[in-house]
């Protein structure tokens, strides 16, 4: 696909600074764009690149120009959110690389009684239960599974090999991506008398709300009774797992390897950076963000950043981690100081 400047200013709503005939036809980072490429800029400190970039469209934070007009060969357009305004674009690129399907493919099994909308479309091998129910649009690539009594949104994609076990609930405008397992059992086991662990039933099961979007090979366990929640507007990473009746906020990211203990209930807004572990049955308050590997061991009252395991607040972890590297040489030093 190709674009003007032009074309691109209008629909984002940009000043357009040089020439609008410019095209693009491909994105690129500002640094190594060619002629050609589109590329954004949203950082001050990526401003020289402006003048020398061999791009042909650059998207242009507004507040980084003032009023100054810029300097460059290339057609550059001034908008609120270089960034947004990227990431507005390569939706629509997406859409057009890979768009929407439609119809059944063969073969594919699908459990009598279930209505399938005209506009939606089912992949070889794919398996829909009894009493399913599917939104309009939905994309139900191959090999999918979809256990019995499960409701699927409007225009959610599940992608290929995802399974949703039965009596679970997906929203509207949902991606499960490529080995998503959602409504597996949670890790529920109680030693009987002679210390064998028995099984405990988990008869709850998954509600996943609008717009959420599940990376690869994550899995979310069903709850032992009620429900395990994840709230609209979440996004999940790659190998992320979320034990039984554990509730994510809205609009919480989730970053690859966090792992969410049982009955925990996160609040909205919250940032989990990669490895993140949190422990079962406690709260998060809304609008807190853990650094990479924190280890979350109990309630956290007030939103802020942590870092750490145990995770305490992050500044207060930057100090110690100086101290860290002290120990060696503060132990040798009492070390000798009680020698005396």
């Amino acid at each position: 696909m190709e674009f003007s400047a032009k074309q691109i200013a209008m629909l984002l709503g940009g000043k357009l600074y040089g020439d609008g005939d410019k095209k693009v036809s491909d994105v690129s980072p500002i640094e190594s764009a060619t002629e050609g490429k589109l590329c954004f800029l949203c950082d001050e400190k990526y401003m020289p690149y402006l003048a020398e970039t061999q791009a042909s469209v650059v998207l242009v934070t507004a507040a980084l120009l003032g009023d100054k007009t810029p300097k460059s060969q290339a057609a550059v357009i001034a908008v609120e959110n270089a960034r947004g305004a990227m990431a507005q674009l390569l939706q629509l690129v997406a859409k057009a690389m890979n768009p929407a399907r439609r119809g059944i493919e063969q073969p594919a099994y699908i459990s009598e009684g279930v209505e399938v909308p005209e506009d939606a479309y089912i992949g070889a091998f794919a398996y829909i239960g009894k009493n399913v129910r599917l939104g309009k649009g939905v994309q139900i690539y191959p090999q999918v599974y979809i256990g019995d009594n499960v409701q699927i949104g409007d225009n959610t994609i599940l992608y290929a090999g995802a399974r949703v076990y039965y009596n679970c609930v997906v929203g509207a405008n949902c991606i499960l991506h490529a080995g998503v397992v959602v409504g597996a059992d949670g890790f529920g086991f109680e030693p009987d008398a002679q210390g064998v662990n028995q099984k405990i039933p988990q008869i709850g099961n998954v509600v996943i709300e609008d717009d959420v979007e599940i990376g690869a090979n994550s899995t979310i366990d069903r709850a032992m009774m009620g429900s395990t929640r994840i709230h609209k507007n979440v996004k999940i990473d790659n190998l992320v797992q979320v034990a039984h009746n554990v509730e994510v906020g809205e609009s919480t990211f989730m970053c690859a390897q966090v792992g969410v203990a049982g009955s925990t209930k996160i609040g909205n807004h919250c940032i989990l950076a990669g490895q993140a572990g949190v422990a079962g049955h406690i709260e998060i308050a809304d609008r807190c963000v853990f650094g990479a590997q924190a280890g979350v061991a109990g309630s956290v009252r007030k939103p802020g950043m942590y870092q750490g395991s145990p995770a305490i607040d992050a500044m207060n972890w930057r100090r110690s981690s100086v101290g860290f590297k002290q120990l060696p040489d503060l132990m040798r030093r009492i070390n000798e100081l009680e020698k005396k």
